[in-house]
């Protein structure tokens, strides 16, 4: 019982990680997350360049000049 208990222990995230995993792929509820995941990270890049035109600006110039 005790091996088990240290089994559990050590690799129980990760069961359950493995577990949620083929729950999400059968259940095609990851495009969801990814889309959710995809509107958080644009609206967050609208916001930055909104507040930092300046910065951003400069910083693609220069890329552009590198190319």
């Amino acid at each position: 019982m005790d091996d088990f208990k240290k089994f559990m222990s050590q690799y129980g995230g990760m069961i359950i990680g493995i577990i949620v995993a083929i729950v999400l792929l059968l259940t095609r509820f990851y495009e969801l997350i990814i889309a959710i995941i995809l509107i958080v990270v644009c609206g967050y890049a609208g916001f930055y360049i909104q507040h930092n035109k300046d910065n951003v600006k400069d910083r693609l110039k220069n890329f552009i000049d590198r190319l």
